[in-house]
């Protein structure tokens, strides 16, 4: 944890103290002054000192169960979701304790209503300061201010697992330097971004010349004396060791733990989507496609005839693609390219921008004029919603995949396969076009393993300005 860190964890209770004096604040103004909900009487009207007390004994009673939560110890992986849990739980005590005390007390107090509106703003003021701190928080992991120096090593797939969760939540702090295996062609080959920085026997070089902060080590329990030697190393140098147990080569999406009276409990579960979830998604999908086609029937009708007149060929264009499974479909698109654009590819190899095998280029010449303002806008994506409807896609998943991109995938690609792709996906709200083909597929995957309709709900909301502001579309 940074000193910065430090210091706004000792902060943080003087805002929330402050925050919690101004929801009361608020919620007085609203019930003398506006009389929002229900009229006030001239004979009733209070006085703001005379709640000074009552103040006093609200924000006491709600620091001290924040406190009391965990609020203000810090823990790297807190998902937004378990701080407004702890939020609501903390209000909804100290507002229960304040009113306890106050009428057992004073029977006849001045206004029950206006400690409802204190609760609802509670909840609603502490939950923007926290959505308002992890955004600059990550902002700041973003540029590489107060970040872990995090060093892997081992490049199996409990590595690529610490990846996937690492570049998809960029809250948790951490860079990755790069990482370490002794397999030859692991050494020497990087994950998207993240470089093969050779063999294990380089640990003492890196961790001098990268002032690392933390090594975390993913080698099977087989190479238990190199294990030992490198925390050794690690230690003499005051560096972080984190284990990840390779638990005989089971990836660890699938390990399910449980407690027997302090026993740790572990079982392996299916990584994929359970029976409910696949329902649930899928009612949300055929929602969710019907209201967007009814909505942007102008929109369409408008693609439609400017296609028409910008250049010859059909308005849609159909292609083979790879879905759940592995299973062939024709995924739809506005036409945004010239009619022969994939008798071109061939020639076009040469100017390839993108990694692995994907194919891109950011000024492609195949693209027409109205071809270039409808994927700057995602319009041309609009008939995949039928594509979903039809049940070949979801809304939110992996990148659907062409089939001669399947050909050249590595083992660990096609777990990308085991759900239906997407419209849009963690992929596309991290950095869409701009991304290396590991990337994707390690967003992708991590996204199957940690799917939730929350996940998908956050997805939703980061494509919009995605989509506005048109970052990676090409």
């Amino acid at each position: 944890m940074s000193k910065q860190d430090k210091l706004w964890g000792n902060i943080k209770p003087v805002v929330d103290a402050l925050l919690i004096v101004a929801s009361f604040a608020i919620a007085y103004y609203l019930r003398y002054e506006v009389q929002w909900f229900r009229q006030v009487e001239p004979a009733y009207q209070v006085p703001f000192q005379v709640y000074l007390p009552s103040i006093a004994g609200l924000t006491a009673i709600t620091v001290l169960v924040l406190w009391i939560e965990g609020a203000y110890r810090y823990k790297r992986d807190r998902m937004f979701t378990e701080e407004f849990s702890i939020v609501m739980r903390s209000a909804l005590i100290g507002i229960a304790a304040t009113i306890f005390v106050v009428f057992l007390s004073s029977p006849g107090y001045y206004s029950r209503l206006i400690f409802g509106y204190t609760g609802i703003l509670i909840v609603l003021l502490l939950s923007i300061s926290r959505g308002i701190e992890r955004s600059i928080l990550v902002r700041r992991h973003r540029k590489g201010i107060g970040v872990t120096r995090i060093l892997i090593v081992g490049a199996g797939e409990v590595a690529r697992s610490l990846l996937r969760t690492i570049y998809a939540r960029p809250e948790l702090g951490y860079q990755v330097v790069g990482f370490l295996d002794d397999d030859p062609v692991r050494a020497k080959t990087p994950i998207g971004r993240f470089p093969a920085l050779g063999t294990t026997d380089m640990l003492e070089k890196l961790a001098l010349q990268h002032q690392l902060d933390e090594v975390a080590i993913t080698l099977p329990w087989s190479a238990h004396s190199k294990i030992v030697n490198m925390i050794n190393l690690c230690e003499k140098h005051k560096i972080v060791v984190r284990i990840v147990p390779d638990l005989y080569q089971m990836t660890l999406s699938r390990v399910a733990m449980d407690n027997l009276n302090g026993i740790p409990l572990l079982s392996l579960r299916d990584p994929s989507l359970r029976d409910w979830q696949i329902l649930l998604k899928r009612v949300i999908d055929v929602l969710l496609s019907a209201l967007v086609l009814v909505i942007t029937s102008p929109i369409i009708l408008l693609t439609v005839i400017a296609i028409k007149l910008d250049s010859p060929g059909p308005v849609i264009f159909s292609q083979k693609r790879i879905g759940k499974d592995g299973k062939q479909f024709n995924v739809y698109k506005f036409r945004s390219m010239c009619v022969d654009a994939e008798a071109q590819v061939a020639t076009l190899q040469a100017q390839n921008e993108a990694s692995g095998p994907l194919f891109k280029i950011r000024n492609d010449p195949r693209i027409t004029r109205v071809g270039r303002v409808i994927r700057r806008l995602s319009i041309d994506e609009l008939p995949q919603f039928w594509n979903v409807l039809k049940g070949d896609m979801s809304v939110i998943g992996p990148r659907p995949a062409l089939p001669n991109e399947v050909e050249q995938y590595e083992p660990w690609h096609k777990r990308r396969l085991e759900v239906a792709p997407g419209i849009t996906g963690l992929w596309q709200v991290s950095g869409r076009s701009d991304l290396t083909f590991d990337e994707m597929a390690l967003l992708d995957i991590y996204y199957i393993e940690n799917w939730s309709a929350t996940l998908d709900l956050t997805i939703l909301l980061k494509t919009i300005p995605t989509v506005i502001l048109g970052s990676g579309a090409y």
